[in-house]
């Protein structure tokens, strides 16, 4: 609705150009500082002025946020300021100076401040920038150093057509960086508030029937409640997706002295954290021999060298590489080709119904093979029948995870499991 007012207005006004000067501006997402700059070069040149500026009010002050005026840096650039004390603004906006002044002489008041005299202005015209929200955000304003009788009624309707396009381009940007700073908000009230657990799910060893690993899953007691994928995405978003995988991994392996010295756990992690610090720094002291680090088949990998880069040191310090997810898409294929991880992961969506769909038993028998010949390890996860597990242990696959067998588990009822299957074992 505010774009097909600004549009109605300009045809109003019959200003040849302005539609696409505003469709400039209609992409979402597209530059609004740019925009506003076209906006502003725009009504200075149709005016014939020499500055066009739009500013803000911060601090009683007015501050100028973009500027036309090319020759005039000297006098007039972004980021100067003035006092409402000492410029139009104010005296236009409580009505004492109009928005239209065609002569500056005309106006005692306007002759009566001393930035008039110093710049000087001797036309001016300003109309007040607010925002979709109702906020007055400041001015925009268009100034000649000398009187121009030409202007008219016409040409300030054409200034306000060009502010209320500022005002939506700055709109759009501010309810922009509210947005962002409210993902920030939350994503480091989840760390500074502890609002995130671990919950560790097993792997299951078939033939010995013995849990040997255990993949580390984030669950968020933050609201609002949504899946941890969720959780992950707006912190990427945020600028704190590393900060918050590395938080997330430290209170997994935080578990490792108190589990079984024979049990490793898997983290998962996304390239970019991986190439990070904060990762490294995270896995400085550690067992690397119980630790396994995953990615996901989804995630995009740019630079596969400088990954293995990284990943070779630790995996020389006795960690293992995963690629989760595999068979659900041609990326994890070229993760694993170019990666030679240690250990394959079969996706729930291969496994799924596996025990009566012969394709899907072809292609975990060739990513078996893959395996025994890189000396990998299959795991099949989302094990979730007796079929499927049968079916798997027919066609050779030793590790398995799923609800079937265990569902993911907070760190005192994992324990717990551990003690109850040396129980078995002793018995």
């Amino acid at each position: 609705m505010v774009r097909q007012g600004m549009h109605q207005m300009a045809e109003a006004a019959q200003l040849p150009g302005l539609h696409g000067l505003i469709s400039a501006g209609d992409a979402s997402g597209g530059d609004s500082a740019a925009t506003i700059r076209r906006a502003l070069n725009a009504v200075r040149s149709h005016l014939g002025m020499e500055v066009a500026y739009v500013s803000e009010f911060v601090d009683n002050r007015s501050v100028f946020r973009e500027v036309d005026a090319p020759g005039q840096e000297a006098r007039i650039k972004v980021g100067d300021s003035h006092s409402l004390d000492d410029v139009y603004c104010r005296h236009i906006l409580e009505g004492r100076l109009p928005e239209l002044i065609p002569d500056t002489a005309a106006e005692p008041l306007a002759l009566s401040l001393p930035i008039t005299g110093a710049v000087p202005i001797g036309a001016h015209m300003s109309v007040p920038i607010r925002l979709p929200n109702g906020r007055l955000y400041g001015m925009f304003c268009c100034l000649g150093f000398l009187a121009d009788a030409s202007l008219n009624k016409r040409d300030l309707q054409m200034m306000k057509v060009f502010a209320e396009m500022t005002a939506f381009e700055i709109g759009r940007e501010a309810d922009a960086a509210d947005r962002a700073a409210a993902k920030r908000a939350r994503v480091t009230a989840v760390m500074e508030q502890d609002q995130l657990t671990i919950a560790y799910q097993p792997i299951w060893d078939i033939e010995t029937g013995r849990p040997v690993g255990l993949e580390c899953l984030s669950r968020f007691s933050a609201t609002p409640i949504r899946p941890p994928d969720i959780w992950f995405a707006e912190a990427a978003e945020a600028g704190l997706g590393i900060e918050l995988e590395v938080f997330a991994i430290r209170k997994a392996l935080a578990a490792l002295p108190s589990l079984p010295d024979d049990v490793y756990v898997a983290v998962n992690a996304s390239p970019e954290t991986m190439l990070s610090e904060p990762f490294l720094a995270a896995l400085d002291g550690m067992p690397m021999d119980r630790i396994v680090l995953e990615i996901t088949e989804h995630a995009r990998i740019s630079d596969y060298k400088a990954l293995s880069a990284v990943l070779t040191p630790l995996r020389h310090r006795g960690a293992r590489l995963a690629v989760d997810d595999t068979g659900s898409g041609y990326s994890g294929l070229h993760h694993i080709l170019q990666l030679r991880p240690d250990i394959i992961k079969l996706d729930r969506g291969l496994i799924q119904g596996i025990d009566g769909d012969t394709a899907r038993q072809a292609l975990a028998s060739a990513l078996m093979g893959f395996a025994r010949e890189t000396d990998g390890v299959i795991i099949a996860e989302g094990v979730e029948t007796p079929e499927e597990l049968a079916t798997l242990r027919a066609l050779g696959v030793g590790l398995v995870q799923g609800y079937l067998l265990g569902r993911p588990l907070p760190l005192d009822r994992t324990q717990a499991l551990f003690a109850q299957a040396a129980e078995a074992r002793r018995a």
